[in-house]
């Protein structure tokens, strides 16, 4: 099932230059990130599903503060599933777009209370049913609560990171992603993404000038300093 789900994404051909230098990159990026790992904080699937859709236009930090009230009150699908959404916006109205989200949380609940006996579905397909759910939540989810690759997760760091070294020149997450996984060994899409969001935070920032002059993958980066594409 998890190979039919990825068959989609093998639409680009990698050039044999960018196969070697994605494998250098990604060994300096372990070895600069060595702790590399979700900055989520989350016990349970269904934790990390709900602090997964929260994050949507907010940082890791603010949802994790979000998370640590919201969690202790709503730990699981049941109990979420019960609560009204007045309750749920005035515990996640801090992440933005309160609304929608307390709406998606509601909803993806009782779905998977009444669809799926309580427990969050493994597959890419289920996931992206529930409300509020796409591909990079479903990313996310399947590679870290279940340890299953099935894609790379393309958040803004990870667009921005890849533009800026010449893999991609997409801006749509899905295209990006077709992009990368034929050019990173499968047992690391996961990880790829920590590494490049972490990096992403200390040194490729999103500002015009972000901090080239110690970056580990200078000299494998097209742009060096040229800013964002």
């Amino acid at each position: 099932m998890v190979e039919e789900e990825l068959a989609h994404l093998f639409k680009a051909k990698p050039k044999p230059k960018d196969l070697v230098r994605m494998k250098k990159i990604i060994a300096i990026l372990k070895k600069t990130y060595p702790d590399s790992h979700c900055s989520l904080k989350y016990e349970t699937p269904f934790q990390l599903l709900v602090a997964t859709v929260l994050s949507a236009q907010c940082t890791d930090h603010r949802v994790n503060l979000v998370t640590s009230v919201l969690f202790a009150k709503y730990p699981d699908a049941r109990a979420m599933a019960r609560a009204s959404v007045p309750e749920i916006e005035k515990l996640v109205r801090t992440t933005g777009f309160y609304k929608n989200k307390a709406l998606a949380l509601k909803e993806l609940s009782q779905a998977i209370v009444y669809n799926h006996n309580g427990k969050v579905p493994e597959t890419m397909f289920e996931l992206t049913r529930l409300r509020g759910v796409g591909r990079k939540t479903a990313n996310v989810v399947m590679g870290n609560a279940f340890g299953k690759n099935t894609g790379v997760v393309v958040d803004t760091h990870v667009g921005r990171i890849t533009r800026r070294l010449g893999f991609t020149s997409h801006k749509d997450p899905e295209k990006v992603e077709e992009d990368l996984v034929v050019l990173i060994p499968k047992r690391d899409w996961t990880l790829f993404s920590h590494l490049l969001i972490d990096h992403g935070r200390a040194i490729c920032t999103a500002r015009t000038n972000p901090a080239c002059d110690r970056c580990p993958l200078f000299e494998l980066c097209v742009t060096r300093g040229a800013g964002p594409r």
